[in-house]
């Protein structure tokens, strides 16, 4: 597949995150972009305005049914009864899945791809924005929004480097071409995919040995033992990269590193989070091995601003802070709650979760249960299906039941989030979950903003 020779590109299920990654690519190298989502969004808006056709209709007219589509390119969460799908499929255009098409973009760079099943956005984000600023960028195609850039993509010529998310859905990332691997955590999940954690992890390994250079490969602490000899990070004194001296004043991390017994002082991370801050060392420790300075790297740490919906502070007063979070796995909720006592631990904690994927529910029903044990209180959204059908019993009554917090309740759809939730002084709110939660923040946003100007 040669690049330069594709005209045009249509995308089915152009409003995912990785697939409008992509979409961009090709609209700033000057591509014609269509594409079908089932619903609009802010992100399918945005890629109209930059010049992409969508349709939200799955339906095949006059538009897809010539010979200008050179290629299309399409996401493993596309039902394969789609009508474009079943339509391109039996048709002579080259079909490639996003993963592959990613694969075959970035052959050509020097490769710094970030995998892992928690913190591989966050990561990647600072990664790639820290390369930026100290001009040794070149492109990022990120799993998120990073706030920095309002975008999901990094796009000029300054250097040959990407920064990729390598995703472990559907094996994606086996696909990859990498001259740098990090990898910041290996726990279940997508176990409908792959069955049990120990394939889970023969398959980040598998992934791990398609370095071009087996020293290039940068792991969390708590992972290094699946690994031989790989460049670590983490707080223990045994790791190639050391966080040390950690404090938190005026709402941000301050700290040092030791790299190699050399102790770099000063570091600044305005973004909340024990996580947070290990995901920024793994960023330090590439920056470094890639030969940006210590003062771009702290400069850049410290104008990071995060990443839509991890950790995203929507409303920040002296008796309520609102949080919304992405958090879909029970480490994530548990490192989510766990942060928030760490910055704000004189107030209570209400969490609105909604769960995501029946299949994930039923697989962490337990896990799940223990992290949301840890709020104060909490309301319960329906599981959102995706994907999926409904498994029998499995259900958010079922994962209230086993659920232990001061007040616990179940938000039906068509039900006010804003009529159940009880503000009081001194409180922290969460909105958590990967499903269409995310439709309720402007509204909450709203109201807990409005609630305390007129406390």
């Amino acid at each position: 597949m040669k690049l330069r020779n594709i005209n045009r590109v249509h995308f089915i299920g152009i409003g995912g995150i990785g697939m409008s990654a992509l979409a961009r690519f090709f609209l700033f190298n000057d591509k014609e972009v269509s594409g079908y989502d089932k619903v609009a969004t802010n992100l399918t808006k945005e890629l109209e305005k930059e010049g992409a056709l969508i349709s939200y209709v799955d339906e095949i007219d006059l538009s897809l049914n010539d010979e200008t589509i050179d290629l299309v390119v399409y996401t493993p969460a596309i039902p394969k009864d789609s009508k474009q799908f079943q339509f391109f499929i039996k048709s002579a255009i080259k079909m490639v899945k996003r993963a592959e098409l990613l694969g075959q973009i970035t052959k050509d760079f020097f490769t710094i791809a970030v995998a892992g099943t928690h913190g591989k956005t966050t990561t990647s984000s600072i990664i790639a924005h820290v390369l930026e600023e100290s001009n040794h960028g070149g492109v990022a195609f990120l799993g998120g929004i990073a706030s920095n850039y309002s975008s999901n993509v990094i796009l000029n010529a300054k250097n040959n480097v990407a920064v990729v998310e390598a995703d472990e859905f559907d094996k994606s990332f086996l696909q990859l071409y990498s001259d740098v691997i990090v990898l910041t955590s290996m726990d279940p999940d997508h176990l409908d995919i792959y069955g049990n954690q120990e394939a889970l992890i023969d398959n980040f390994i598998a992934f791990t040995n398609t370095l071009k250079d087996k020293n290039s490969l940068i792991v969390h602490e708590n992972i290094s033992s699946y690994f031989q000899n790989p460049k670590t990070y983490g707080e223990s004194d045994s790791n190639n990269l050391q966080l040390v001296n950690v404090s938190i004043k005026h709402g941000a991390y301050h700290f040092d590193v030791l790299y190699k017994q050399h102790l770099i002082k000063d570091f600044v991370l305005n973004y909340p989070g024990r996580h947070n801050l290990t995901n920024a060392a793994a960023a330090i420790l590439v920056a470094i091995e890639m030969g940006v300075s210590e003062t771009a790297i702290k400069n850049s740490i410290s104008s990071f601003k995060g990443v839509k919906r991890r950790f995203e502070i929507h409303v920040q007063n002296k008796h309520h802070i609102y949080v919304d979070d992405y958090a879909h796995h029970p480490k994530e909720v548990e490192a989510l709650v766990s942060s928030v006592r760490e910055f704000y631990p004189k107030m209570e904690i209400t969490g609105i979760f909604q769960p995501h994927l029946f299949s994930r529910t039923k697989d962490f029903m337990k896990e799940f249960c223990e992290s949301l044990s840890k709020l104060d209180h909490l309301i319960l959204m329906d599981i959102y299906p995706a994907r999926e059908k409904p498994i029998k019993g499995i259900n958010s009554t079922v994962l209230l039941e086993n659920t232990n917090c001061k007040t616990k309740r179940i938000l039906r759809k068509g039900e006010s989030l804003s009529n159940m939730l009880k503000l009081e002084n001194d409180q922290v709110i969460l909105t958590i979950g990967a499903g269409d939660i995310d439709l309720e923040v402007p509204k909450l946003k709203k109201y807990v903003a409005n609630y305390s100007k007129n406390d």
